[in-house]
Formats: C-alpha cells, structure tokens, sequence
C-alpha cells in the first residue's frame, strides 16, 4: 500500500497540474518506499534533487497560468511556493552536507504540505482558471 494515494479530491480541474501534482504524489511514495526497504538514507539525496528540480517546475507551470489568467492571489500563492522551496533547499543542504535527516519527518512533511496546499490554494486556483476558460 502506498504511504500517500492519489485521491479526486486532489483533482483541480487542470490536466498539466493533475498530472504534476500525481507525479509529487509519486515522489513522496519513492521516498516513502527507500525509507521501509533501508536504503532512505543511500536514496534521500537523489530524491530531494529530483523532487527540488521537479518542484521548480511545477511551481513555475502553476505561476504561468497564474500570470495568463491575472490571478488575484499570485502573489500570495508565489510566496508559499517559495517558502516550500526554501525549506526543501534547508533539507538538502542538510543532506548534502552529510548531516542526520530524520526520513519520516521529511515525509509527513511533504505530504502533510503537498495536501493542504492542494486542497487549498491550488483547488481555487484551479476554480479560477476554469472559471477564466468559460468566461473567455
């Protein structure tokens, strides 16, 4: 059983970011997956690499559609992106810097903020965007 499902609840009503936000999902599973089988440690590094550069993309998809469509809450949404991505940064040059990282907390962590910022501020941005598509 995964650590983190994929639920419709997660659905905003966008493809390119469903599909992005399942593919974080997935990462958050790989990370949970080296964590049960012993190797976290050995895979940590490579997974946060992937999950940083992974991250910067999606946020920057999300911040696209934000500027085509004026969202009126971009800048907010912006800044917990970057605060996302600050931290996962401190966590990595902990990694990178050879120090102990506790994998069950970077876990919940990723999953308990990828959730609430899905259900959350991407769910209106998603009612925005497709409140936008018909209007247009």
């Amino acid at each position: 059983m995964s650590f983190m499902s994929w639920q419709t609840d997660y659905q905003v009503g966008v493809a390119e970011i469903d599909n992005q936000h399942r593919r974080l999902v997935q990462m958050v599973n790989s990370l949970h997956e080296a964590m049960k089988s012993g190797t976290g440690k050995t895979l940590v590094p490579e997974i946060l690499n992937n999950l940083v550069e992974y991250t910067v993309s999606h946020f920057s998809t999300e911040e696209r559609f934000m500027q085509e469509t004026r969202y009126p809450e971009y800048s907010l949404h912006k800044r917990q992106h970057e605060e996302l991505t600050r931290q996962v940064l401190q966590i990595k040059a902990q990694v990178d810097g050879g120090s102990p990282v506790n994998t069950i907390e970077v876990m919940n962590f990723l999953k308990n903020w990828l959730v609430n910022h899905i259900l959350g501020s991407d769910k209106k941005l998603g009612q925005y965007i497709i409140g936008q598509r018909k209007a247009a």
